[in-house]
């Protein structure tokens, strides 16, 4: 704001008059003012401190008329005043460039290498180069070269396997299938393990002014609270999620076990004639696909339920594709922003509250059970299960039938 209304007054205003309004503004911003002002407009502090003195003088004398062919918002002559550094070191801008190349930070002989490339750091390295510049100096020169202050993006999703696309062609094709039928198609997954306690919570929510919501200073877990296990059952067709809040372990054991409340709670519900269940998960995790209990604990699931499951594993690094991400986890992680979750009753009620006007609804529960880790499956277990695999990635790709 402050920059487009300097940019408007600059052609109108003499250099005096200039720095006296912009005196005027840094006096009236109050403490830090004068840098305020300096970096906004890119004027030298000096300058508006001249222009301060200006103002407190009381018996300052009018500036100059302007008459006949003098007439110029200029009171010093075409030329006057202090030249920029760049105009007088005309290499500054280049050395500084090849400081913050690309190229030049991935050289292990560059001598920023290995640090914080502040502009503090960025001018001593160009006055070890014979350069005379100051920090705020480095801190305009990196403005007009266009450099910005900026933080990682999260975009790479690191090697792309080469029947990706297939593999998103196929599952689609399979959940397409599974609805035209009738057929229930769920997509499942964990949620972020979340902290139990007064803990702080990302986002920000309506509060009285000056009365946020204290918590604790540090995140080391409580003992006996400890963490949260969200692990989630989306319903494409239905928009309605079911999650099992663990206190224990991510394991496959838990996994199916979600999948069977699920079912006994919701899905026999609305698919009583369900022959068929279709399963999109991720490719890593508690239902991983290479995970032997996984596979083992679907097929007492099958056989109790007397259904054939068929499972669709997203391909590596796309779990974000996995459709209870953006219709379900994404809507819980927005109704509880910025609340501390301090007990495990107020995790659920979080949960089970989450709406959205498109009509999903959740069902949460807590599942007290202790889940163990390090459940081995061998070779013999393996053998008995039902599993047919299909012909295109039957490592991503399978169902499993009730036992005979």
């Amino acid at each position: 704001m402050l920059k487009a209304k300097y940019n408007i007054l600059t052609p109108l205003l003499d250099e005096r008059s200039l720095r006296l309004c912009m005196a005027a503004d840094a006096y009236a911003a109050g403490h830090g003012g004068i840098s305020q002002i300096s970096r906004a407009i890119g004027v030298s502090r000096t300058t508006i401190h001249n222009g301060i003195r200006e103002l407190k003088d009381s018996h300052y004398s009018p500036a100059p008329k302007r008459t006949g062919a003098s007439a110029t918002r200029r009171i010093r002559k075409p030329g006057g005043g202090r030249k920029q550094r760049k105009d007088t070191d005309p290499g500054l801008l280049s050395d500084l460039d090849k400081l913050l190349d690309p190229v030049t930070r991935g050289d292990p002989m560059s001598p920023l290498r290995w640090t914080c490339k502040s502009t503090t750091k960025l001018a001593e390295e160009l006055r070890k180069m014979g350069h005379v510049v100051s920090q705020p100096t480095v801190w305009r020169l990196l403005d007009e070269l266009g450099y910005s202050m900026q933080s990682n993006q999260k975009v790479r999703e690191g090697i792309d396997h080469p029947d990706r696309n297939e593999q998103f062609e196929y599952i689609s094709k399979s959940s397409q299938d599974f609805l035209d039928r009738k057929q229930p198609v769920i997509s499942v997954d964990t949620k972020k393990k979340e902290l139990i306690g007064p803990f702080k919570n990302a986002g920000r929510e309506w509060q009285e002014k000056g009365n946020p919501v204290e918590v604790n200073m540090h995140d080391f877990a409580d003992k006996e609270l400890g963490k949260a296990i969200p692990y989630g059952v989306y319903d494409v067709a239905q928009n309605k999620g079911w999650v099992s809040v663990g206190i224990t372990h991510d394991t496959s054991e838990f996994a199916v076990a979600t999948i069977r409340q699920w079912w006994k709670t919701m899905g026999i519900t609305v698919y009583p004639k369900a022959k068929e269940l279709l399963i999109m998960a991720d490719g890593g995790g508690s239902n991983g696909s290479r995970v032997r209990l996984w596979k083992v604990e679907l097929q007492r699931l099958a056989n109790e339920l007397g259904i054939t499951i068929h499972v669709r594993h997203f391909p590596p690094g796309t779990s974000k594709w996995n459709k209870i991400e953006h219709r379900m986890f994404c809507h819980i992680t927005e109704n509880w922003r910025g609340r501390p979750l301090i007990s495990r009753s107020v995790v659920v009620n979080l949960i089970s509250n989450t709406k959205t006007s498109q009509g999903l609804s959740i069902q949460a529960v807590l599942d007290k059970k202790k889940y163990e880790t390090g459940k081995k499956i061998s070779d013999a277990e393996m053998k008995t299960l039902c599993l047919d695999r299909c012909d295109f990635h039957g490592e991503w790709n399978y169902k499993i039938k009730p036992s005979p």
